[in-house]
């Protein structure tokens, strides 16, 4: 009995959305393959991709458990339907261009298995920047309290999904970001955590048309959305609404100084100046 219980190992179903990532793609599915957990199943949803993309899932579709075709719906869309037809008790969703180290599947469900309390699990991220200089970035994690100010975990991460079931999946209307955010806010909502593994076991690409540089363009309105979705929540905890909106704004404020005294501002200022004092000129 010892030994079988031993030699249980989880079903993980990792589920990944692409759309036009042809570049990235089989990098993306080999650090799926590649864990070092070895009962899993890899489900990718090809989300409406270009024909040079469906080029590459064709060639990749006999490694892998199941390729889902459907037209552009949107990442929401694309990671319920693969979750759906998902046979594992846990879910790791993982975005088209990035990738993880071999042993994060393993090192997550150890962690799991023995506390229930914990409703996501994510590491420490190296992001691949397009300067080629990366870098290290440790989300916070946490209870729901932190999820009401920001985003305390990755879009790629894992859960149960049995949780995924109980709150109703990702929200199919958030088509421009910030779609992860808010399913973890209701994943969290009734209790539980996000449990950060303190090692870089996720690779996160930043490109110039990713999905966070698009949600980032669309902040006010992607926030104004989580508001009130969740008022009822933020209304209980009105005063950490309040401050962290101010703390925001003497961020972006502070931001706006700083690049006001950098040099290439200053010079700009000053090329600048005559002209518009010609310009004035000319009008009078």
């Amino acid at each position: 009995m010892q030994e079988a219980k031993q030699m249980y190992l989880p079903l993980i179903s990792i589920v990944i959305p692409c759309f036009n990532d042809a570049e990235y793609i089989e990098q993306s599915i080999n650090s799926a393959l590649n864990q070092s957990h070895t009962n899993l199943e890899v489900i990718v949803v090809d989300d409406g991709s270009n024909a040079e993309t469906k080029v590459v899932l064709k060639k990749l579709e006999p490694k892998i458990t199941k390729l889902i075709t459907q037209e552009n719906q949107g990442q929401s869309t694309a990671r319920n339907v693969g979750i759906t037809q998902a046979k594992g008790d846990y879910i790791l969703v993982l975005d088209s261009d990035d990738f993880f180290e071999p042993s994060f599947c393993e090192k997550a469900i150890i962690h799991f298995e023995k506390d229930n309390t914990i409703k996501i699990i994510t590491s420490h991220v190296r992001r691949l920047l397009l300067n080629k200089q990366n870098d290290v970035f440790i989300p916070n994690g946490g209870t729901i309290i932190k999820f009401l100010k920001y985003n305390g975990a990755t879009g790629s991460a894992m859960f149960r999904k049995s949780d995924w079931q109980k709150v109703g999946g990702y929200d199919e209307a958030m088509r421009q970001g910030f779609e992860d955010w808010e399913f973890y806010i209701r994943l969290l909502k009734e209790g539980g955590y996000s449990y950060v593994i303190p090692e870089t076991l996720f690779n996160y690409r930043i490109k110039e048309n990713s999905t966070t540089t698009i949600a980032n363009k669309n902040r006010s309105n992607l926030l104004n959305y989580i508001y009130l979705k969740h008022k009822d929540i933020y209304i209980n905890n009105y005063e950490l609404l309040v401050n962290n909106l101010l703390a925001r704004l003497d961020r972006e404020e502070f931001e706006k100084i700083k690049n006001t005294q950098r040099i290439e501002f200053r010079i700009g200022k000053a090329i600048l100046s005559p002209l518009r004092y010609i310009k004035s000129i000319f009008k009078k």
